[in-house]
């Protein structure tokens, strides 16, 4: 089975001895670009002595600019008068070493008509396969062929084998044959009236997600147009974060103080320093909770289900991260916050659920996950986490590969072992987050759980589902996983049941997964079963991935 379905009979198949064209989106913040090229010329160097094994040369289609001190493109705008110099038929290679903003890229990639290649390094250390993810899912949203491939050192017999199949076809095919569209009258029926239940149920009284501003890190595939989110019975609230700045600045310090004294008495712990630059302070913790009860309030007064707050362009200059207050709304225990005139308190012994980074996919998700889970007597809380990297493990595991998790906000602590005594807040880096805020961080808890996408593709939602559990490695191990990626920020080691490393790499359209806990496997079982009733009473189209008993 092809990775995209979107046929490309239309591409010229690039001819061996010829040139293509190599282009790099990279960050919209220059200190991460500076930072980051070093690992970028690496990989393009790696990615050039590949190819001319193929008597294939590589000419980057833009030059290192020596003021700026990288070679990315960084904004829209260039990357427009970039692909103005590329011939329009021309093989063109996305080489994706980093995080990187895709919109950067996707006017060019959308009017192209050669054939298109993205690659990723496969490291921890840089997030390349998380941009190759996202850029992944903004072209498929497009409904723009392309072809994808990833590699460690850029040697390997899957790499090599599949930049000639490219090479020679204009295409690489990759083996997905672990998904299956749903089939409703294989579900149980108990767990398939619940699910279409609750899927009318939200069409009846519809729902609304709170959006603190569109297009987060350039995201394309992470916004959903009214017209397929209304048809699910979801509506959006377009709020503002500079809304959220003025309401930050009407909650008392009292009101601060409380939260962070019960975050205190549950053993919640901070790794506060003094120096504002490059460590966690109280000051920055305190802005936290401000926003989190801030955003509260904002929520219950225009009545929203479950909100997304951006964060990061515009806000991260003005106030510490919203990492703290994401995990904190998603968890069911959690700080109480008050109404600022009546005192009564808002959402009580609920999650709100939040979305990171706005990506409406998640949003979807995660309010759907919440009604699900509540409907079974389960713990509703839920969160995205990036595909960022992984290991196998030989001998262990039944071989299977198991994925680094990872995300900077959202994460509830009741996903980590010994919820909030086993969590720490930590600084987030200031290459990314100039004026700090800590993280919720942890390790994630050994049990079963249910992981989805919602994504876009021929102009239709659809939702991948499937099963995987979280396991438990050697502390020396989770010590040198995480120092590998980000150390300040949470993580789940996850093994997803019957799916390959390079399956769901091929099959993902997007660098998020949603992730939620079930009390056992067979109550996963029949909350997956549930959860695909209620996707397809909403219209959106299921497709099971991997092993699963249901559907």
């Amino acid at each position: 089975m092809s990775f995209n379905r979107n046929p490309q009979s239309i591409h010229n198949p690039p001819t061996i001895g010829h040139e293509g064209y190599l282009v790099a989106s990279g960050d919209l913040r220059l200190s991460a670009n500076q930072e980051s090229w070093s690992t970028q010329e690496a990989m393009e160097k790696q990615l050039t002595d590949a190819f001319r094994k193929y008597d294939f040369s590589i000419k980057r289609a833009h030059s290192v600019d020596p003021v700026l001190k990288h070679g990315f493109i960084w904004n829209q705008r260039m990357g427009m008068d970039v692909f103005q110099n590329i011939p329009k038929d021309a093989p063109v290679i996305v080489a994706i070493a980093v995080w990187q903003y895709s919109y950067h890229v996707l006017a060019g990639l959308r009017d192209h008509r050669g054939p298109i290649l993205t690659v990723a390094n496969w490291s921890g250390n840089r997030p390349g396969l998380v941009g190759l993810l996202n850029l992944n899912g903004c072209l498929t949203k497009m409904n723009v062929p392309y072809s994808t491939i990833w590699s460690e050192d850029f040697t390997d017999d899957f790499f090599l084998s599949g930049i000639k199949q490219w090479l020679e076809t204009s295409k690489i095919i990759h083996d997905i044959n672990h998904v299956r569209d749903l089939d409703t009258s294989k579900l149980p029926k108990e767990a398939n009236e619940l699910g279409r239940a609750l899927g009318k149920q939200l069409k009846a009284k519809k729902a609304i997600l709170g959006i603190f501003d569109e297009g987060c890190m350039g995201m394309y595939n992470a916004i959903i147009e009214d017209e397929l989110l209304n048809a699910c019975g979801i509506y959006k609230e377009r709020l503002s974060q500079s809304a959220l700045l003025a309401e930050m600045r009407h909650v008392e310090d009292t009101e601060a103080k409380a939260v962070k004294k019960w975050l205190d008495q549950r053993g919640m712990k901070f790794n506060f320093g003094r120096d504002e630059k490059t460590e966690l302070t109280e000051h920055q913790v305190h802005e936290q909770l401000k926003m989190y009860i801030a955003s509260m309030r904002i929520a219950h007064a225009f009545g929203c289900d479950a909100i997304g707050i951006q964060y990061q362009q515009g806000l991260k200059d003005m106030t510490p991260a919203s990492d703290l207050a994401e995990g904190l709304l998603n968890n069911v225990e959690r700080p109480p916050v008050y109404h600022k005139q009546t005192r009564q308190e808002l959402y009580p012994n609920q999650a709100l659920p939040h979305f990171n980074e706005v990506d409406e996919g998640a949003g979807v998700d995660c309010l759907v996950t919440n009604r699900v889970w509540s409907a079974l007597g389960f713990d509703p809380a839920n969160t995205l986490h990036d595909i960022r990297w992984g290991k196998y493990y030989p001998g262990r595991f039944d071989n299977a590969f198991i994925w680094v998790f990872e995300i900077s906000g959202a994460v509830p602590p009741s996903h980590l072992c010994g919820g909030y005594s086993g969590a720490v807040s930590e600084r987030q880096v200031p290459m990314y987050f100039p004026l700090g805020g800590g993280t919720i961080k942890g390790i994630s808890k050994p049990g079963e759980i249910v992981w989805s996408r919602v994504f876009i593709e021929n102009s239709k939602l659809h939702a991948d589902i499937g099963r995987g559990t979280v396991v438990e490695l050697p502390e020396d191990e989770v010590a040198f996983l995480s120092k590998s990626t980000d150390p300040q920020w949470p993580m789940m080691l996850a093994r997803l049941h019957g799916i390959s490393r390079n399956q769901h790499m091929a099959r993902h359209k997007a660098n998020h997964i949603q992730v939620a806990y079930a009390p056992s496997a067979q109550e996963a079982d029949e909350a997956l079963a549930v959860k695909a009733s209620m996707f397809d009473e909403m219209g959106i189209t299921v497709h099971i991935c991997g092993d699963v008993k249901v559907g």
